[in-house]
Parts: structure tokens; C-alpha cells; sequence
């Protein structure tokens, strides 16, 4: 090698580039993930400010929670795994008390009890938002310490640790997050290499507790489904909703209205334009190239977590990066499945671009293990 290629190579070794790399490392965030996040909030703004008819009060509220959600991403990525793995079965019981606590003394708004309140603070929280990482934790913890593939005796007792916290969150009400949670547990099962058998059993097992479920439902949520099944029965009541929000995803057509000039969520035809339907916007102003760029995004993040799931160096890291990851995949599919019509409307924002806090933090304290997961095997490694 030539003394020229020798300092070429010495030189690019410490490159600006190179050493922002190592800082990013030094403090266990991982660049492609955190630069994919970085561009998928920044066009939530884009869109938010479009979506909330240019209100800038919206947008400020908006990034104080981004601020508040990358702060709290940093504090997880900090975290060993291995320091979330003792702490998961006591996080997991403190959830579930916080859970009956807002049974028996949980504050109440628009009907539903799903709050908490900090005695002389004012400030309230949602334990069920906690509970997104708490299950998949718990489930990983769980089936780490296992064989695995499962036989049924822990397929039998993770699902019971799955419905314990859904069913407490159903209860609120809050079926949405009842049933995202329940999909996170079952992730992770799942991906511990679950039998086809015991897959096929649990399906089975859903159809008669489907029909236990809708026993229990509320009137609205059930109006929602009978709405779903066939949107022109109340297209004036209960279907206004999606009827609008297909007539904003139609009228996009392919390139869209432009920035700032969609209708539909401007003359408030789109209810909840900045929040649950935030993609209606997107898809009138920017068409369907607008909608397959935001897709490239998410599929660019949802890969690297599988990549860093991939990667991981023991069974609890590979399922909780896993469930982490697929359970954000699952979080978009249903939030467009439900503003497009192909699923009934459950109140699932679109993560990090929908206007909203408390599942704002939520999913960045989930990228945040996910971060810790990498950059801790990468210490270990060398």
C-alpha cells in the first residue's frame, strides 16, 4: 500500500461523517433509524400544519411533544438490555396495579375512564400507553427464559398474560389499545417460532370469544363495525367519517391538490383531520405519490428494526426488537386500513404524524430500546 492510500484511508477514518457516527454510538442511537425518525416527523409537521388549517399553536404543541419523545428516546437508548430484562416483571405488576387503579379511581373524559391523575400536580397519564411496551416486555422476558418453540404450557400462560392488561384496558373503555396490545403479546409469541397448530387454535379460540366481546360492547363501538360492514347504511350519522374520508383520498388522485389546498379538511368536511385521519390530508394535497413516499419511509424504518431484531444477541433482545417493530407496523397498517375503509374506525393515530402526545412518546421510548438493543450488542461485540 502506498504512503498516499495509507493516509487517505487514515484520513476518512476520522472524516466529519465517520465521527458523528461514533458520537451517535457513544450515546447508543443508531443513525439510520434516527434519521429515518427525523424525516418521518418532519413530514408530520409538514402535513399537520396543512392538516389544522395552518395553526401554528398546533404546530408548537406538536414539537414540544417531538422534543419530549426524542428526550425520552435518548433516556431508554441509554438503558442496557439487560437492565430492562431484570426490571421487566415488576414493570409488568406495576402496570397491571395502575391498571385496576384506574378502575376504582381513574379520572373521566367524553365517557371514558382511562386516566390517572398525579396528586397536586395536575398533570395526568394513561397507563394503558405504558402498557405497549410493558406486554411485549413481558411476553419476551417470559419466553426467553424457555425452550422455544413453546409447547402449550407457556403458549397457555403468555396468553393469559396477553388478556390480563387487555381486558383491564377494554374495560375503560378503550378497545383500540386493547386490541393493539393484544397484538403485540401475540407477536411475540409469534416470532418465538409458535407452532402452526397452536396458531390455528388460537384462531379458532377468537371466533366464539368474538361473539363474547360484541356481547360487551358499547353501542357506539358497535355502530363502528356495523358501520364498517356497510358505510352507506348512515352515511349522514355514524358512516360521515369514512365517506369523507375516502372522498379525500379519491379526490387526491395521483399527484394531489397541492399543499395547503385540500378541501375537504379545510371547509371541515374531515373530522379529526389532524389526528386519526391525518392521511386523508396527505393523500388529497399530495396524491398517491405523496402516500407511497410516506409508505417508503415507515417500510425504511420497519426494516432497520427487523434488521436490528435480526441481530440481536440473546432470545429477549430478538423478540422485543421484533414485536417493538412489527407492532409499530401493525400501528400504520391499521390506522390506513381504517381511514381507507378496509378496517373499522378505532381511533389508531398515525404514528409520529398525527397531533398527539402521550403515543408520540410511547413509540419514541420503543425506538429507544430498539436503539439500545443495537448499539449495546455493537459494546459487547468488541
Amino acid at each position: 500500500m502506498s504512503g498516499y492510500d495509507y493516509q487517505h484511508q487514515l484520513g476518512s477514518r476520522h472524516s466529519p461523517v465517520t465521527r458523528r457516527i461514533s458520537l451517535l454510538q457513544a450515546i447508543h442511537l443508531d443513525a439510520p433509524l434516527l434519521g429515518g425518525l427525523l424525516v418521518l416527523v418532519c413530514v408530520g409537521l409538514f402535513v399537520l400544519y396543512s392538516a389544522s388549517s395552518q395553526s401554528m399553536d398546533t404546530l408548537m404543541r406538536q414539537m414540544v411533544r417531538i422534543v419530549a419523545g426524542f428526550a425520552a428516546m435518548m433516556v431508554m437508548a441509554f438503558i442496557s438490555p439487560h437492565t430492562y430484562k431484570r426490571w421487566t416483571p415488576w414493570l409488568f405488576g406495576i402496570g397491571l396495579l395502575l391498571l385496576v387503579g384506574v378502575l376504582f379511581s381513574g379520572a373521566e373524559a367524553k365517557g371514558a375512564q382511562r386516566w390517572l391523575a398525579i396528586p397536586g400536580t395536575g398533570v395526568r397519564f394513561q397507563p394503558s400507553e405504558v402498557m405497549k411496551l410493558i406486554v411485549p416486555m413481558m411476553l419476551a422476558w417470559y419466553l426467553a427464559e424457555r425452550a422455544l418453540p413453546p409447547g402449550w404450557r407457556p403458549v397457555l400462560l403468555a396468553t393469559i398474560l396477553i388478556m390480563v392488561p387487555t381486558l383491564l384496558i377494554a374495560r375503560q373503555p378503550d378497545l383500540g389499545t386493547a386490541l393493539l396490545i393484544a397484538s403485540s403479546g401475540f407477536i411475540v409469541l409469534f416470532l418465538s417460532g409458535l407452532s402452526w397448530k397452536y396458531i390455528a387454535g388460537l384462531m379458532a379460540a377468537a371466533i366464539p370469544a368474538g361473539g363474547g366481546v360484541w356481547m360487551v360492547m358499547h353501542d357506539y363501538q358497535r355502530q363502528r363495525v356495523l358501520t364498517f360492514l356497510d358505510p352507506e347504511r348512515d352515511r349522514w350519522g355514524a358512516g360521515w367519517n369514512i365517506t369523507q374520508s375516502k372522498t379525500a383520498i379519491g379526490s387526491g388522485g395521483w399527484e394531489g391538490k397541492g399543499w395547503l389546498h385540500g378541501t375537504q379538511a379545510h371547509l371541515d368536511f374531515l373530522p379529526e383531520s389532524s389526528t386519526d385521519f391525518i392521511i386523508a390530508v396527505l393523500a388529497e394535497e399530495f396524491g398517491l405519490l405523496g402516500v407511497c413516499a410516506l409508505l417508503l419511509i415507515y417500510f425504511a424504518i420497519v426494516a432497520r428494526g427487523m434488521y436490528i431484531a435480526v441481530n440481536a444477541q440473546d432470545s429477549y433482545s430478538r423478540l422485543l426488537a421484533g414485536a417493538i417493530t412489527l407492532t409499530f407496523f401493525v400501528y400504520v397498517f391499521v390506522n390506513i386500513g381504517m381511514v381507507s375503509g378496509v378496517l373499522p374506525v378505532v381511533g389508531v393515530p398515525l404514528p409520529m404524524v398525527s397531533y398527539g402526545g402521550t403515543s408520540m412518546v410511547t413509540l419514541m421510548a420503543g425506538f429507544g430500546i430498539l436503539m439500545s438493543i443495537h448499539t449495546h450488542r455493537k459494546l459487547v461485540a468488541t
